[in-house]
């Protein structure tokens, strides 16, 4: 028998409705917002935890059905869909970045994977879904991201903080605004440790729900600066199918787990060839390395990305595939492992109690 349309059998209903990677219903978690009822119509707001929920339009779906299929009398059901990024973040991350709520770094074990491509169309595939992102380009030696993203200027200051550059709707900071691009940045660790440090602490980067970190290559100063300056939300790590790549990948996977950053899963770049003559697939860098990984190191796998030459030629020109291309199938998969990476930021923060400020202490 169906029951009367009243907020307390709207909340009853819209219990039945669970959120599949957090496993507890919408109204446990609140995320049910401002229910109005006039009549026989029903105005609520589901309030995800990221614009870039990969099963938001499931949830809504859910949640009309389970309203009309046990209330009577329900002509009319609107639901709105908002976003609200949890943040709770240590206090050395509060005071060094105040207004920054998740931190996430983009790393490899080795070079030559793709993790600047990847990082850049995670960054942009975020900011598409109406997520306030930032991206720091932490690669101090051969920093990409400037050409990347298509930006060719230098940063202003504002009250003795660089400002950064924007583009795609992602703010970029990067030390190839600083330098001459002609130029080789020749210096030794501390000066390099330096500059990441006051990537953060000198720049404005005002509100934003992700900063995404593009890490150099391997486990060196740069990555052990960043872990001892802030406790990151987690860590993604970008590979490719074979098994030289794969063997980096768990290095990086194992300086991670030492430094007590969660991984959020693993991304497998270049995972095959489709011909676009023949339609033949061929597996270059062999296949089904990255979710192997993934399984043996008991971390999600985000997903997979193939060779796909406008990827390349949108790295080349500025325009990275989500948005020069955004209804080709790969453009659609990379925005996949973006929500499914942001999936796994708001599992990490609701399954854990809290997010202690850990001190590291490694040896020389």
């Amino acid at each position: 028998m169906k029951k009367s349309l009243t907020t307390e059998h709207v909340l009853e209903a819209l219990r039945n409705v669970k959120d599949p990677d957090l496993h507890r219903d919408i109204v446990a978690l609140n995320f049910v917002k401002d229910i109005v009822i006039t009549d026989a119509s029903v105005n609520f707001t589901i309030e995800l935890t990221t614009p870039s929920c990969p099963v938001r339009d499931e949830l809504k779906n859910q949640a009309e059905q389970a309203i009309r299929s046990s209330i009577d009398g329900v002509r009319n059901v609107s639901i709105a869909l908002t976003s609200n990024v949890r943040s709770n973040p240590p206090q050395r991350a509060a005071e060094l970045l105040p207004g920054v709520r998740t931190t996430i770094a983009v790393a490899s074990g080795k070079g030559g994977v793709g993790k600047s491509t990847v990082a850049v169309n995670l960054a942009v595939s975020l900011a598409l879904d109406g997520a306030r992102v930032g991206l720091l380009d932490a690669d101090i030696y051969g920093p990409s991201i400037p050409l990347m993203m298509g930006i060719d200027g230098r940063p202003q200051l504002d009250k003795q903080k660089l400002v950064p550059l924007e583009a795609h709707g992602v703010k970029v900071m990067s030390i190839g605004f600083l330098v001459d691009p002609m130029q080789a940045v020749i210096w030794r660790g501390p000066m390099v440790s330096g500059a990441v440090k006051q990537f953060m602490s000198d720049v404005h980067w005002g509100e934003l729900d992700y900063l995404i970190f593009d890490l150099p290559p391997g486990t060196g100063d740069i990555h052990l600066t960043l872990v001892q300056t802030i406790p990151l939300t987690g860590a993604v790590v970008v590979t490719t199918p074979q098994d030289i790549a794969l063997a980096d990948a768990r290095k990086a996977f194992a300086m991670f787990e030492k430094v007590h950053v969660p991984v959020l899963g693993i991304v497998e770049n270049m995972s095959y060839y489709i011909c676009r003559h023949c339609g033949q697939r061929e597996d270059i860098f062999a296949t089904g390395g990255g979710k192997k990984a993934a399984e043996e190191l008991h971390v999600p796998f985000l997903g997979e990305i193939p060779i796909y030459t406008p990827i390349r030629v949108g790295g080349d020109n500025g325009k990275p595939i989500v948005v020069m291309e955004p209804r080709a199938e790969q453009a659609t998969m990379i925005r996949q492992i973006a929500r499914q990476m942001a999936a796994q930021v708001s599992i990490q923060q609701f399954s854990s109690k809290a997010n202690p400020d850990i001190q590291i202490s490694l040896q020389s």
